[in-house]
């Protein structure tokens, strides 16, 4: 399940784990004018962990998940 929501300065996705066994805490991924950052709680530290992606660290993402196993490098703008 996911949820989608349109704030002030961002587009807001969380992704929840719905299953049986070991469930991981809820992923939200937050895309702003200028980067993309990616949050999960990790009960270990008892602290949000964030990572934050360029743009065009984003769309490189995004090809990387249809593209099968290799080395690619995305041209710029296109």
């Amino acid at each position: 399940m996911f949820t989608i929501e349109h704030d002030f300065d961002a587009t807001v996705v969380t992704l929840v784990d719905e299953g049986a066994a070991h469930l991981q805490e809820d992923v939200t991924v937050c895309a702003f004018e200028d980067c993309v950052t990616v949050e999960q709680y990790d009960a270990r530290r008892d602290a949000v962990v964030r990572i934050t992606l360029s743009l065009h660290q984003a769309r490189e993402l995004q090809a990387a998940l249809n593209l099968p196993e290799g080395i690619y490098r995305a041209k710029r703008g296109g």
